[in-house]
């Protein structure tokens, strides 16, 4: 009895491990696909674990100011957003809720690329090339869809236990 106990007991424990995998597995599936290239950075390098966190931090980014404005909600700005970057987007969202739109985001992914790395690593600048559907609703109706390739001038900083983006400037693209 005890044996089929602890057999029963093993199978809950592994069942809500992979679970738990599985779930987290589902909300990274809902992230923006963010790939970061690191070769030509300086004055410093960058740690490996920097490297995992600046882009998971990004697409995190991505995601909830996706959120914030399609639903006209710039409280969700404050977990990744901070500074400049912030400010802009607040503003955003208040000229959208004084239109009555909001926009949509369809992200197809970013090519981020470190260009500078502060010393001290407290700064981070990078380059974003995304692609991106971009639609203008009103209501449930779409009144404007385009794809576009946006290029983006990021200032990253760290936070308590994330990278935030504190500056998110568009440029334009530049072709080599």
């Amino acid at each position: 009895m005890i044996k089929a106990g602890r057999a029963s007991l093993c199978a809950i424990i592994a069942l809500c491990f992979f679970t738990s995998l599985w779930s987290q597995e589902s909300a990274d599936d809902s992230l923006p696909k963010v790939a970061l290239v690191a070769d030509n950075v300086g004055p410093r390098q960058i740690e490996e674990l920097t490297s995992k966190s600046v882009p998971r931090d990004y697409a995190y980014a991505w995601k909830t100011m996706a959120e914030a404005l399609e639903g006209n909600r710039p409280n969700l700005l404050g977990a990744y957003f901070t500074g400049f970057a912030k400010d802009n987007l607040v503003q955003r969202i208040a000229d959208q809720k004084r239109t009555g739109i909001h926009t949509r985001y369809v992200d197809q992914g970013h090519k981020l690329e470190a260009i500078f790395y502060s010393p001290a690593g407290d700064a981070m600048q990078l380059r974003d090339r995304a692609r991106l559907e971009i639609q203008i609703m009103d209501g449930s109706s779409v009144i404007h869809r385009e794809q576009v390739n946006l290029q983006y001038l990021v200032l990253m900083t760290p936070g308590a236990d994330r990278w935030l983006v504190r500056d998110l400037e568009t440029t334009p693209e530049v072709h080599p």
